[in-house]
């Protein structure tokens, strides 16, 4: 079969990771790659490129496969984090909308994916038939070898005339079961910034590499203790959670993920955390109720939304809220093996704390040492 040599092919250069949203024309591969690969099922393509860059940097060889519309999805998260920090996704995208395509809706983005991936510089190679095959050795040397990302447009041609896989009865587990939460919380008026709950935790901080989100609380971490160990993003909206789960399944060591309420209301990543269930990952929502470093435009979590509910019906089990430092710290203590979710309920306001003087590829590398152990 195809599926096979493709995987082999895959396997022979190093991979162990697939991260993937599936597509109809490579069904027969999605349904191949768990036997082979650690395969991280995606609701989000975006939400790949966060964990190929996490497991990146611990040490692991990603790939990421979906469909070529999600490119569109995933555009600002390649360009903020992974060609920004020189970080390498190797992408296999089943091109839609040029080949036989019977959806009108896929023909409007995916037609013109050639001319937006060369107006943002990413290289990209398209695998038109069979004798193309070699083509994805390319692809995935190329973003490891040059540190940046390499997108295979795979056509549905590919796949013609390959071996037919014997029909096989899809086997789903049984899926009966109860669903009963038991929630009641107060929230309380809030005392802390998330300036107070960064340095309660910054103090506390032993060998735990740490993920901090974009903007205003990776400069609040900074300034509170910086160290080698601390990520400190630069952009990606939405992607601090995403990192922190493929850095706790490339490396032993404790993760923590400093993220907000908008972020995380942005993400689809919760449940993919709950099913990969990382014992190593502890994810702290850093809740002020709004968009911190654009303005302190409030989000729906201010008066609507339980953080910690929405972690639990993405399948999180282990989680608490808390609402004065005193809290934090007995938190902090007693989190015990993850996946956990610790929300810590917080005022609105921004520490005058400076920028990081520091650039991406300086906090890239000096991340990558430590979490390596190569110091």
């Amino acid at each position: 079969m195809r599926e096979d040599s493709i995987l082999d092919r895959l396997a022979a250069l190093g991979v162990d990771t697939v991260a993937t949203l599936p597509c109809d024309r490579t069904q027969d591969l999605c349904a191949l790659i768990p036997e082979r690969f650690r395969a991280v099922n995606l609701t989000r393509e975006e939400d790949g490129v966060g964990i190929s860059a996490g497991l990146a940097m611990a040490g692991g060889r990603p790939v990421l496969h979906m469909q070529s519309s999600g490119l569109g999805n995933s555009l600002n998260a390649i360009m903020s984090l992974t060609v920004t920090f020189g970080l390498p996704l190797p992408v296999l995208a089943s091109w839609r909308g040029v080949y036989r395509e019977a959806i009108p809706a896929q023909v409007p983005f995916n037609r013109a994916v050639p001319e937006v991936l060369a107006a943002l510089n990413i290289p990209y190679t398209v695998i038109r038939g069979p004798e193309d095959e070699a083509l994805i050795d390319t692809v995935v040397r190329d973003a490891y070898a040059s540190m940046r990302p390499h997108v295979g447009l795979i056509l549905p041609s590919f796949w013609e005339g390959a071996e037919e896989a014997c029909p096989t009865e899809l086997l789903f587990p049984a899926r009966a079961r109860e669903s009963a939460v038991e929630y009641r919380r107060i929230f309380r008026d809030p005392t802390m910034t998330r300036n107070d709950a960064i340095r309660v935790i910054a103090a506390a901080l032993d060998n735990e590499a740490v993920v901090a989100n974009i903007g205003v609380p990776s400069k609040e971490l900074y300034a509170a203790n910086d160290r080698d160990l601390n990520l400190y993003m630069l952009g990606s909206y939405t992607q601090a959670t995403p990192i922190g789960l493929g850095l706790s399944l490339a490396t032993d060591r404790d993760v923590v993920v400093l993220d907000g309420d908008g972020s995380l209301l942005g993400t689809a990543v919760l449940p993919v955390v709950a099913a990969e269930a990382p014992e190593n990952l502890t994810i702290v929502c850093l809740d002020n109720g709004a968009f911190g470093s654009t303005g302190n435009q409030l989000t729906n979590a201010y008066g609507q939304v339980d953080m910690e509910l929405l972690a639990r019906a993405a399948g999180i089990r282990r989680t608490c809220k808390v609402q004065d430092e005193r809290e934090l710290r007995k938190a902090w203590e007693n989190r015990g093996r993850g996946p956990t979710f610790i929300h810590v309920v917080l005022k609105p306001g921004n520490a005058p704390v400076p920028n990081i003087p520091l650039s991406p590829g300086e906090i890239r590398k000096r991340f990558v040492r430590a979490i390596r152990g190569d110091l």
